[in-house]
C-alpha cells in the first residue's frame, strides 16, 4: 500500500494516428502507479483523444476506470477499422508487416487525396471517428473534471497559430479539430473559425503546462522520431520525413525556447523561480519508433494496437525504474544534448564558404 504523497506530473502527448496506442501504453503504466498523480495533460490529435478519455474516466470514478476507458476506446477504434477499405496487402499479413506501403487501397486513397479536396471526396462530411469519440467520451464529465486539466491543441487555418481548447469548452469537435489532417478531412469549424491538425502548430503545445505553477515536472511522451540515421531513398520516404520534421518543429521550438531561458537564468542569475524550478523529462524510444512505417499510422488492427500499447507500457516502465527518483528533484532530459549539433562549430577540415560575405 502506498503511503507516500504521490508525485505530481504534467504530461505532453504527441499525435500520430494509430501510433497513439504507444501513448495508451505509457498512460496505462502511469495510471497503474499510485506513486504518481497526473495534474494536467496537453495533447494533440491522438494525444488529445487519449487525454479526453483519461479525464472522463477519472471524473466518473478513478484511475482504474481511466485505464479501462483507454482500453475500450482503442478497441472501438480497431472495430471501426475492420470496415475500412484501407487494409494491409495479403503479403504483408503473411510476413507480419503492419505497414500499408504496398496496400493497393492505401496507395489509391493516397493518390486521391493529392488530386481532390476532401469536400469533393466526402461531400456529406461523414466522419466515423467523430461519432466514435462522441460515443466513447462523455465531454460533460471531461469539462466537469477537476482532477486533471486538459489542453487540446488545434491549428487556426486563418492565422496559422495554435489554439488551445480547455475545460469547460472541450468537445468532440475540439478533439476532431486537433486531429484534422487537411488532405483527409474538411477543416473543423468552431465558433466561426476553421481548424486543422494541431501538429502543425504544437505537437503538443507545452506553454500551457509551463505556465502551470502547481506542477513543475513535465513529461513529454514523444511518439514521432526526431532523428533518422539514414536519409530517405524514395519519394514516399522523402514525404514521410518532411511530415515528421514538420510535426516535430513546433515541439522543438518550444523546447529550444525553454533551453535558452534556462541558460539565460543561469548566466544572469535571474530569480525567475517559476522557470528555474521547471523539470523536463522525456519518455521515448527513438530506434523503435524509427522502424515504424509512416503509413502504419492508418493501421488500426487490434493486434497492431496491442503491440504498440505493450511497447509504450514498457517504455514507461523502464523510464520509471530509471528516473522516478528524479521527479521533484531534477530534469532527466538534457536539452543541451538535444541541441548540441545546432550549436556545434564547423570542423576546420570542413573549410569555410568562399566569396565575399561582408
Amino acid at each position: 500500500m502506498v503511503t507516500e504523497t504521490p508525485k505530481r506530473v504534467d504530461l505532453a502527448l504527441q499525435g500520430g494516428g494509430a501510433h497513439g496506442a504507444l501513448t495508451w501504453g505509457v498512460l496505462d503504466r502511469i495510471l497503474e502507479d499510485e506513486r504518481l498523480e497526473i495534474a494536467a495533460i496537453s495533447g494533440t490529435s491522438a494525444g488529445a483523444m487519449n487525454a479526453a478519455v483519461v479525464a472522463d474516466g477519472l471524473q466518473r470514478a478513478d484511475r482504474q476506470r481511466a485505464r479501462q476507458g483507454l482500453y475500450e476506446f482503442w478497441f472501438a477504434v480497431s472495430e471501426a477499422a475492420r470496415f475500412s477499405p484501407i487494409q494491409r496487402s495479403p503479403w504483408d499479413r503473411l510476413i507480419g508487416n503492419y505497414s500499408l506501403d504496398y496496400s493497393p487501397s492505401y496507395l489509391f486513397f493516397e493518390k486521391l487525396t493529392q488530386l481532390f479536396h476532401p469536400a469533393q471526396l466526402n461531400p456529406l462530411g461523414i466522419n466515423p471517428l467523430r461519432d466514435l469519440i462522441a460515443r466513447q467520451v462523455n465531454f460533460d464529465e471531461v469539462n466537469a473534471c477537476r482532477k486533471v486539466k486538459i489542453y487540446v491543441t488545434a491549428t487556426n487555418v486563418r492565422t496559422g497559430q495554435a489554439h488551445i481548447f480547455r475545460q469547460p469548452n472541450l468537445s468532440a469537435d475540439a478533439v476532431m479539430a486537433s486531429a484534422c489532417l487537411p488532405f483527409m478531412f474538411n477543416a473543423v469549424t468552431i465558433d466561426g473559425e476553421a481548424y486543422w491538425d494541431g501538429g502543425y502548430s504544437g505537437n503538443p503545445a507545452l506553454y500551457p503546462l509551463v505556465d502551470d505553477e502547481s506542477c513543475r515536472d513535465l513529461i513529454v511522451v514523444q511518439i514521432n522520431p526526431m532523428t533518422r540515421q539514414q536519409p530517405p531513398t524514395t519519394a514516399r520516404e522523402i514525404l514521410n520525413r518532411i511530415n515528421e520534421i514538420t510535426f516535430n518543429s513546433a515541439l522543438i521550438k518550444e523546447l529550444r525556447s525553454i533551453h535558452l531561458l534556462h541558460q539565460l537564468i543561469e548566466a544572469e542569475n535571474l530569480q525567475l523561480e517559476r522557470f528555474r524550478a521547471m523539470r523536463l523529462h522525456l519518455i521515448h524510444a527513438e530506434r523503435e519508433v524509427e522502424q515504424l512505417s509512416a503509413s502504419s499510422k492508418l493501421n488500426a488492427e487490434w493486434s497492431f494496437l496491442i503491440r504498440l500499447r505493450d511497447q509504450g507500457y514498457r517504455w514507461a516502465d523502464e523510464w520509471l525504474h530509471a528516473h522516478y527518483d528524479d521527479l521533484g528533484i531534477r530534469s532527466s532530459f538534457d536539452l543541451g544534448e538535444l541541441f548540441a549539433d545546432a550549436f556545434r562549430p564547423p570542423h576546420p577540415e570542413e573549410g569555410l564558404p568562399t566569396g565575399d560575405h561582408r
